[in-house]
């Protein structure tokens, strides 16, 4: 799905601005988050953005290298998001329990008022005395 010609030219304005050395919104590096960022759209729309993401390949021909410290950064972050996905996950597994629990909980309560409603009547009836005649 391409992007809009709105999205396009915040795209292009930004790679202009990396590409000369002034970013606004960024530290510079040329990297394609960087690029996302300085354009302020999300990581996804830049891959969307397919001419513009061509173009920006052809301007910077080297891949930018990552630290050490960087690579196990991102590593610790793609796995705090895996397990906050996990996470996730099994707190709407609860939650639909907890909701099977509550319907359950409320059908039990209706069911044992109907009953005390009915063993008060049958104990009002077996409670008037025979006459003795």
């Amino acid at each position: 799905m391409p992007v809009s010609a709105a999205t396009e030219t915040k795209l292009r304005d930004a790679m202009a601005r990396l590409l000369a050395g002034e970013p606004w919104h960024t530290d510079g590096a040329l990297t394609k988050e960087n690029l996302a960022r300085e354009a302020k759209v999300s990581h996804a729309t830049v891959h969307r953005a397919e001419v513009i993401l061509a173009e920006w390949d052809a301007q910077v021909a080297r891949p930018v290298l990552r630290t050490p410290g960087e690579v196990q950064r991102d590593e610790t972050i793609a796995d705090l998001r895996k397990q906050l996905r996990e996470a996730k996950g099994q707190v709407t597994e609860t939650l639909g329990k907890f909701d099977a629990l509550a319907t359950v909980t409320a059908n039990l309560y209706a069911e044992n008022l109907a009953l005390k409603k009915k063993i008060s009547r049958h104990q009002r009836l077996s409670v008037v005395p025979a006459e003795d005649g």
